[in-house]
């Protein structure tokens, strides 16, 4: 790759981390994994270096989650503890928040979860109904989360809840950092298809009862701080599709060199080749508009980056699920075996279709804010 898109540093971290990844691979421990990559300096490279990050941003993070996941071994609380999390605490958090979190989420002995999904908001952030209402010194918190990973291994959940605004009387988001122990704080694991270390959890508030500097950031800039969070969350999910789209096309391109049913492999055939070389294709133009999006962020430009992030989610969506698809179909009955880890890519790829926002939303925020369409809704 041309170093006018990626820099010398940015190659030896991506040769860095793949090594560290072919060293775990597909049947990796993740929590022994978790904490080499925290002691390498890898989770939290995008974090301030004043409090023990690397000093970089989404583009170097996005490095680590794609390189780990084309080893087969990728973290997806990456997408939420070090990414969301970290850059919202980093933006916007106080001081002793900084000195209370950020050294602990860059080298990976904290981890925090992130509370935005509601059972009946789904992609719509105006109506979630979790409230925070002011109480003496502090905050109480009431509503309930669903479809959030990691609950049951991070120390607290950076929830997103509504607040009255006292001029106004509407409603606006805001920010809170929830620790797992916290009194009223309930969890309900959500069985799921899926096979991945992360589990998803339903969340209760029954009035949970916060101290002030429980708030993350302005009271008043929550949908600002909302944003620069779930920015780099679509960079990243951009960054775990193509990981898994890579390893899933390593695996069938290997296969495919070596399988011979007539006289020569089977991927001398243009039936097998080609559709493999579509899919690399499409997983190397996805990577161009994540690098993009990466870019735009760590530059400071959220408008730029938030429609650069968003097509940059949809596109390594699509090449994954097509990466995986014609992987399975490349190895035919070994594709759906245990022995070869592919078919259980088949539900994980459909993953990054669906969250963090739909690709159908994604294609409502470029009609709108793109091309200037007009709205449905």
């Amino acid at each position: 790759m041309s170093t006018v898109i990626e820099t010398e540093e940015h190659q030896a971290l991506r040769s860095a981390v793949a090594a560290l990844g072919r060293r775990h691979g597909r049947e990796h421990d993740r929590e022994a994994l978790w904490a080499e990559a925290g002691k390498l300096g890898y989770l939290g490279v995008n974090l301030p270096e004043e409090y023990g990050g690397g000093g970089g941003g989404m583009a170097e993070l996005s490095i680590v989650l794609e390189e780990l996941g084309a080893a087969g071994c990728p973290l997806l609380m990456m997408v939420v503890s070090p990414a969301i999390c970290g850059t919202v605490i980093a933006r916007f958090g106080t001081d002793e928040q900084k000195r209370r979190w950020l050294p602990g989420l860059a080298d990976g002995t904290r981890t925090m979860a992130f509370g935005i999904t509601e059972p009946d908001a789904g992609s719509n952030s105006h109506r979630i109904t979790t409230t925070a209402r002011r109480d003496g010194d502090g905050w109480v918190l009431t509503g309930r989360k669903v479809f959030i990973s990691g609950v049951d291994i991070a120390d607290a959940t950076l929830i997103v809840g509504r607040t009255e605004d006292a001029r106004t009387g509407r409603l606006k988001p805001c920010l809170f950092v929830v620790p797992r122990d916290a009194p009223g704080f309930g969890r309900r694991r959500i069985d799921m298809e899926l096979n991945a270390h992360e589990k998803q959890f339903e969340l209760t508030l029954d009035d949970v009862r916060l101290p002030a500097d429980a708030l993350v950031g302005d009271e008043d800039a929550g949908l600002l701080q909302l944003f620069a969070g779930l920015n780099p969350e679509r960079v990243m999910t951009a960054a775990f599709a193509l990981g898994m789209g890579r390893y899933a096309l390593a695996k069938a391109v290997e296969y495919a060199k070596d399988r011979q049913v007539w006289k020569a492999p089977i991927g001398a055939h243009q039936a097998i080749a080609h559709p493999l070389a579509q899919v690399h294709i499409e997983l190397e133009l996805a990577r161009l508009m994540m690098q993009k999006a990466a870019h735009l962020y760590d530059a400071g430009d959220d408008i730029g980056a938030g429609e650069a992030a968003n097509m940059a989610k949809y596109a390594a969506a699509e090449a994954c699920v097509r990466a995986v698809d014609q992987s399975v179909h490349t190895l035919g009955g070994n594709g759906l075996t245990r022995e070869f880890g592919l078919a259980s890519l088949i539900t994980a790829s459909r993953v990054a279709r669906i969250a963090p926002v739909s690709r159908e939303m994604i294609l409502n925020y470029v009609s709108h804010q793109t091309l200037g369409l007009p709205k449905s809704y």
